[in-house]
């Protein structure tokens, strides 16, 4: 007999208070924090939904790995463990340590980036489109029409559109093509699935045109859940098997292994080409550490092997993705708009159609991720116009496709309680949601201007 109730596949050995704070004390920490949730302290959020990066709990079995980290800093047996264990995952022969995945992103994009190059991907993140544009080159997205609605229902949104991308490496011509960049699953498109078949038409095309092709890997695991679950010809598959195959396709990943390896610091650059590892594994040595252990402590790296074994358990995902479900189906239900299918790292409010009063250059996404705050102490993050749009050369907004606020879960942290408990905070944004003011900017830096820029809300 199957049950209704989805229970978390594990027990809770160890926990950590939480600080139950005021309306009215909020209200002081965002003025203090300019109103960017990226400025609170974390002492004063009691959900803190912000990312799902690095966040997560732990398992039993990787902080017992953890004392047996080898700190040694050439040829740790540590390395030899991680290096091993992401070959046979992705089947690519060089393998970077680094201590997250935007060192990887910055190696590899500063490497082969620069004037003139162009990037292509189904959606770049703000820390890949950061570290390709300070190169000089262009980056691109490239994602389907479906993708670009939050209200349309689709399996796999998070698909790179091909004709459109046959026209961009037609356009730009082969030479300037960088790379093809696959986000699995698509964060900034709404935490959106690949399928295998569009992965396989890049790969394809990328293989014809002689282009690198890379995958952004770091919720490859769920991307493999969604497949395994929607996609004809894999439903007997193992997960680990469908994300192999994946990896099959590319030239090599980037992974920030805060996501899917369940760590609290860690990634790597894997690749297939034993020139561009070694170009890379000199910037390797001068950015980041000797090439045995990058950014990362041996204890780390004992962790992240770990993380990347337990990810694949059927009962993990299958609470993973069902668990963040449950919130996104609980938002619609009560008129909330969401992005469909619900994703599984997170959860995005359509928040440009929740407060429809609110005009796109008033950034209704960041006027909601303070309303959440304030009226709960649930932090989340924009991901819309304040993190990708820019500026015309009148200084006039040029808005992102879409104005999205995400929930992201962390791993193994939160239990029903605490989720049921931001429904309630969002029933009373529904009853609320007419006041909500529009907010400005007033101070911003020239990249990533999310993570520190300072607002003001508008009266």
């Amino acid at each position: 007999m199957t049950y209704k109730t989805i229970i978390e596949p594990f027990r809770i050995k160890m926990v950590e208070p939480i600080r139950m704070t005021t309306e009215k004390e909020r209200l002081q920490y965002l003025k203090k924090a300019k109103f960017n949730p990226f400025l609170l302290k974390a002492k004063d959020v009691i959900i803190d939904l912000l990312t799902d990066s690095g966040t997560s709990a732990m398992s039993s079995a990787q902080w017992a790995g953890i004392m047996q980290g080898d700190e040694s800093y050439a040829g740790a047996r540590s390395w030899e463990k991680m290096e091993h264990t992401i070959q046979d995952l992705t089947g690519y022969k060089y393998v970077l340590p680094t201590h997250q995945g935007r060192a990887a992103e910055r190696i590899l994009y500063g490497y082969i980036g620069g004037k003139d190059k162009t990037f292509i991907s189904n959606t770049h993140f703000d820390t890949t489109r950061a570290n390709i544009e300070f190169s000089g080159a262009e980056a691109i997205d490239c994602l389907t029409e479906v993708g670009r609605d939050p209200a349309i229902n689709h399996p796999f949104k998070g698909n790179l559109d091909i004709p459109t991308l046959v026209e961009i490496i037609k356009q730009k011509g082969v030479k300037n093509i960088a790379a093809v960049i696959l986000t699995v699953t698509n964060n900034s498109g709404g935490g959106q699935p690949v399928s295998m078949k569009n992965a396989k038409e890049v790969s394809d095309l990328c293989k014809k045109h002689g282009i690198l092709f890379i995958l952004d890997a770091c919720r490859i695991a769920e991307n493999a859940y969604f497949i395994k679950q929607r996609e004809k010809g894999y439903k007997d598959k193992t997960y680990k098997q469908i994300a192999q195959e994946m990896f099959s396709l590319a030239d090599g990943c980037t992974m920030s292994a805060k996501k899917d390896a369940i760590v609290n610091m860690g990634g790597f650059l894997a690749l297939n080409d034993k020139k561009l590892s070694q170009e890379c594994t000199n910037l390797l040595i001068i950015t980041e550490g000797f090439t045995t252990y990058g950014g990362l402590s041996g204890r780390d790296m004992e962790a992240l092997s770990i993380g990347l074994e337990e990810v694949f358990d059927a009962d993990y995902l299958h609470y993973r993705i069902v668990s963040t479900t449950y919130l996104g189906n609980k938002l619609q239900e009560m008129g909330v708009p969401v992005m469909i299918p619900i994703g599984g790292h997170a959860v995005y409010i359509d928040a440009k159609a929740f407060y429809n009063h609110i005009p796109v250059k008033q950034y209704p996404g960041q006027a909601l991720v303070c309303d959440l705050y304030l009226k709960g102490g649930i932090r989340s993050v924009e991901i819309g116009s304040v993190m990708f749009g820019k500026y015309d050369e009148n200084g006039s907004l040029i808005p992102a496709p879409m104005d999205l606020v995400r929930l992201a879960i962390p791993r193994r942290v939160y239990t029903q309680s605490h989720i049921d408990y931001a429904i309630e905070v969002f029933e009373r944004l529904v009853k609320e949601k007419s006041k909500a003011k529009g907010i400005k900017i007033t101070k911003e830096p020239k990249f990533l201007r999310h993570f520190t820029a300072h607002f003001q809300l508008i009266d």
